[in-house]
């Protein structure tokens, strides 16, 4: 139990005396993933300081059987990795809803909270990747559980 402690003090005290990478102002452009059904996101990421930024991704969906969105912000830390990757990580939230065409099911309204990690690229030119892992766990009838979310990012810088 001591040596887990240790360790987890070591890690959190790394991170706290880090150098930070500078984030673009502002970021515009798709995150491309499952996101529990709704795939692409349109994601804007805008900058708070020289570490933090708030990404706002807004998904929605309109299937044959059903219709949906779902809103989500979350609070990030970036660190330089090396050179021009960065990793960084997050925590927030949102909100979505679902209509289905069919009878026997609820539309529905529910919030979530969610984590953020990923890595990311800045290219030289305006462009910036990421790849990134979003937990996110629903409080809802029909989305009730925990979701895991891989996705690519593709955005522009400006």
């Amino acid at each position: 139990m001591r040596k887990l402690f240790l360790s987890t003090v070591t890690i959190f005290t790394g991170l706290l005396f880090m150098n930070a990478q500078d984030i673009s102002e502002n970021a515009i452009g798709l995150r491309l993933g499952d996101s529990d059904g709704f795939g692409a996101e349109i994601s804007y990421q805008r900058a708070l300081g020289e570490v933090n930024r708030l990404e706002v991704d807004l998904g929605w969906r309109s299937a044959r059987d059903y219709d949906g969105f779902k809103l989500t912000g979350i609070y990030q830390w970036v660190w330089e990795l090396d050179g021009d990757f960065n990793w960084y990580a997050g925590a927030g939230g949102g909100l979505g809803s679902y209509g289905f065409d069919n009878s026997a099911l609820d539309d529905e309204t529910f919030v979530f909270v969610a984590g953020n990690v990923g890595i990311e690229y800045i290219f030289d030119i305006p462009l910036l990747l990421s790849l990134d892992f979003r937990p996110e766990l629903g409080f809802g009838d029909f989305n009730d559980d925990l979701d895991f979310d891989i996705a690519l990012g593709i955005r522009y810088r400006f």
